[in-house]
């Protein structure tokens, strides 16, 4: 026997880039014990005519409150993703005072769509107060995949100021504790540190989170405990605000590897191969810096209950925070719509693109479904805000509004994702999840940009999937298919490969809806550990409720 399960004629491609070779890979306790010809196992799984690659790597998730109630890690789990980073753009769980939950639950919500009840009553709050706590939390309770997480400069900051850290910048005390806070998060295994400057952020009551009130002398002092563990990546959403060669210095400060979100592209503006050409540049002087692309046009299905795309504009920004009576009053005021609409459309600033809207959901106007925001107003012979005032107001406000609001040249796209240098990201896996479902960015990858549009060959896919970023993220027994490495492992129907539909669901705490892609085509098997979470293109319940994934505490 040359273990306790053989994947038998596939074609490997093993994550380093190599080219695939016909090879059966043989699996026991956990780890991959044989890759050859006529391997023997107790439990065969073919892999006829398909590949057999290392498990995926999603870097930037949001699983942080969601593997509490979800330890399948949905969708993730379903679209070969083996490996998940948590705690992305500075917002991780922890460390967080019991007196200061609801301040970092209605920062979540507002900033990533989170439901505040299912916040409230999905995690285990009274578990952990401290990072190390928190990580023992989720180890305890376990989950499907393997779990990463950074710690956050905003949930550090909330920890040791409250809402002052909404409000002002650290005394030096508060600075020393910051840094205490992320040196024992570093000394329990974080991934890394990240935070966020982007004016995009806005929490609590629509102000600015508390990353964005901390300065760069903040964010080095900050990352000094990252330097001195010698491990770990910085992970930075800069949002204009911090420049490429700030970012390039404060990484060759640091030593560790930075990475950014997000590299994206804006059709008829092709400022991504600018960029492109700096971090090049800057890499031929020793700098370390990986922006992160995405394969997915960058679409969210808003509401007006909660807008997230309009909320950096005051208008909306002040009624963040407000009830929904509040909120419907303003809607209905038309002084409020004027002062709104002279908002969106200002000439000294940047204009809403309200031609990129259209209606998605309508209970009361199910015939608009499809229909542009801007030929309704046409025909209406009012705005297109008064247009989608009207129909959300009619509909309790849960009207939904599809947009693609960057990312929307493919040319660009197709440019950007098999580059040297940058990292594949953004899936935002757990986060917006009323609004968008990008979990499915690796089957859409090998479908969509490898089969269909030959933006690169498999092998590259592959490697830019699962070897590339284990090797940033100093993941050494995983990434790759090799003997004595974790058996993280997908099997996968090139032929077929793609992410499937998108389906609203109501299935998370407190009725809390989300987007939800459940059933890829051509994605055959999935082990996480050796152990199979999805067996001839099914979930696999016994092999995900045993929770095989681990905590990688870097």
């Amino acid at each position: 026997m040359d273990g306790d399960i053989v994947l038998s004629g596939g074609t490997v491609v093993d994550g380093t880039g190599a080219p695939g070779r016909r090879a059966d890979v043989a699996v026991a306790d956990g780890r991959i014990t044989a890759i050859g010809e006529n391997l023997s196992g107790r439990r065969q799984l073919d892999a006829s005519g398909q590949v057999v690659s290392p498990g995926f790597i999603d870097i930037h998730t949001h699983y942080d409150a969601q593997v509490f109630w979800d330890p399948w890690l949905t969708p993730s789990s379903h679209h070969g993703v083996t490996t998940v980073v948590a705690g992305n753009c500075g917002f991780s769980i922890a460390p967080v005072r019991s007196p200061d939950v609801a301040l970092l639950a209605r920062t979540l919500q507002h900033v990533e769509d989170m439901s505040f009840d299912t916040l409230s009553v999905g995690v285990p709050w009274d578990d952990f107060e401290t990072f190390p706590q928190y990580l023992d939390a989720v180890e305890r309770r376990g989950a499907a995949l393997n779990y990463a997480c950074y710690v956050g400069h905003t949930a550090v900051r909330l920890y040791v100021m409250g809402d002052d850290a909404y409000e002002r910048p650290a005394t030096d005390e508060e600075m020393a504790a910051m840094q205490r806070a992320v040196a024992d998060a570093m000394a329990a295994g974080a991934i890394g540190f990240a935070t966020s400057a982007s004016p995009t952020h806005n929490g609590d009551k629509g102000r600015p989170v508390p990353s964005r009130v901390g300065d760069l002398e903040e964010l080095r002092r900050l990352l000094a405990p990252v330097r001195d563990a010698g491990r770990g990546v910085v992970a930075l959403l800069p949002g204009g605000v911090l420049s490429n060669e700030e970012v390039f210095s404060l990484q060759q400060e640091i030593g560790r590897p930075f990475t950014w979100t997000a590299l994206l592209t804006v059709k008829g503006f092709p400022y991504h191969e600018k960029v492109v050409a700096e971090h090049d540049e800057a890499r031929q002087r020793g700098v370390e810096v990986w922006p992160q692309v995405s394969c997915r046009p960058l679409v969210f299905q808003m509401n007006l209950a909660e807008p997230f795309t309009l909320n950096t504009r005051p208008c909306f920004s002040r009624l963040m925070g407000q009830t929904r009576e509040e909120r419907t009053a303003a809607y209905r005021d038309p002084s409020w719509r004027q002062e709104a609409w002279e908002e969106l459309t200002a000439k000294g600033g940047i204009p809403f693109n309200f031609s990129s809207l259209s209606v998605a959901e309508s209970d009361s106007r199910p015939d608009l479904v499809g229909r542009k925001v801007v030929d309704l107003a046409e025909e209406l012979g009012c705005t297109p805000l008064d247009v989608m005032l009207d129909v959300s107001l009619a509909d309790g406000l849960k009207t939904r509004f599809w947009s693609v609001l960057a990312n929307d040249d493919p040319d660009g796209i197709a440019w950007l994702l098999p580059r040297d240098n940058v990292l594949l990201g953004l899936a935002d896996s757990g986060a917006h999840v009323s609004q968008l479902c990008d979990a499915c960015f690796a089957t859409d990858l090998l479908g969509n940009w490898v089969r269909e549009r030959d933006v690169m060959p498999l092998e590259r896919a592959v490697h830019k999937l699962t070897g590339e970023p284990a090797a940033v993220y100093g993941m050494t027994d995983r990434g790759t298919l090799e003997v004595g490495k974790a058996a993280d492992i997908c099997v996968f129907d090139p032929v077929t490969i793609a992410p499937g539909p998108l389906v609203r669901k109501r299935d998370f705490p407190a009725e809390g809806e989300r987007l939800t892609a459940e059933s890829p085509v051509g994605m055959t098997h999935v082990l996480v550990n050796g152990i199979p979470i999805r067996v001839d293109g099914a979930a696999s319940a016994e092999g995900l409720d045993s929770r095989p994934g681990r905590v990688l505490r870097a």
